[in-house]
Parts: structure tokens; C-alpha cells; sequence
């Protein structure tokens, strides 16, 4: 891969990953402030917080993945951009948790990921 292909990817999957997380953690603290104001069961919040993993990896990567190896792109992107959130919400004081569904998780995003990257490329009419 030439140089300048391989800095456009790393700006495509940096782009995707830190947007998906960033939007990930506004919308779980969007859930956060619904879940203190109806007290929903720890299955529907684990629900929620699972389809907002999902859904973010396949919209950003949607947006920012352009042609050239998009499934590795699309998968770093959702991989990267999990890692990312998981960092940031302990960083903001969330704590630091690591489940024994985090590899799951992990592959959930990078799948999405994928997916999304090569929904770009089909739906995209670039020369």
C-alpha cells in the first residue's frame, strides 16, 4: 500500500472510530438520564446499550470508509472505535469494566464495522 493510501485509511478508520464512540457515549448519556427517570429492568438497559454498540459502528463507518480494503477498515473502525468508548467512559468516571462478553463485543462492532464500510462502497457512486 502506498503511503498516501495508507494515511487516507488511517484517517478514514480514526475518523469513523472516534465519531461512533463519541456519538455512542452521547447517546448512552441520553439513555443514562432515561434510565434514572423510569427505572427500566438491567436486561432492557443491557439491550439498549448493546444496540447502541451495534448501530454506531455501521452508521460511521457508513459515512467515513471510502473504497479500498473496507471490510479491514470497516472492522478497525468498529473494533477501534469499542475501545475507544470503553476508555473514554472510564475516563469520565464511569469505571473500568470488563466483562467476559467484551471479546463478543468486541466482534459485534468489528462486524458492524464491516458492514457499514462495505454498504459505502455499494451505495457510493465514485469513479
Amino acid at each position: 500500500m502506498e503511503r498516501t493510501e495508507l494515511a487516507r485509511a488511517t484517517k478514514e478508520v480514526l475518523l469513523a472510530a472516534v465519531c461512533g464512540a463519541a456519538a455512542y457515549l452521547f447517546a448512552a448519556a441520553i439513555f443514562a438520564v432515561i434510565v434514572k427517570a423510569y427505572t427500566p429492568s438491567q436486561g432492557v438497559v443491557t439491550a439498549v446499550n448493546w444496540i447502541l454498540k451495534a448501530i454506531f459502528p455501521l452508521v460511521f463507518s457508513l459515512i467515513f470508509v471510502r473504497r479500498g480494503a473496507t471490510l479491514v477498515k470497516g472492522a478497525a473502525a468498529g473494533v477501534l472505535g469499542c475501545i475507544i468508548a470503553m476508555l473514554l467512559f472510564a475516563a469520565i468516571g464511569g469505571g473500568f469494566h470488563l466483562t467476559a462478553l467484551f471479546p463478543l463485543e468486541l466482534l459485534l462492532t468489528a462486524a458492524m464495522g464491516a458492514v457499514g464500510a462495505l454498504l459505502s462502497v455499494k451505495l457510493r457512486k465514485e469513479d
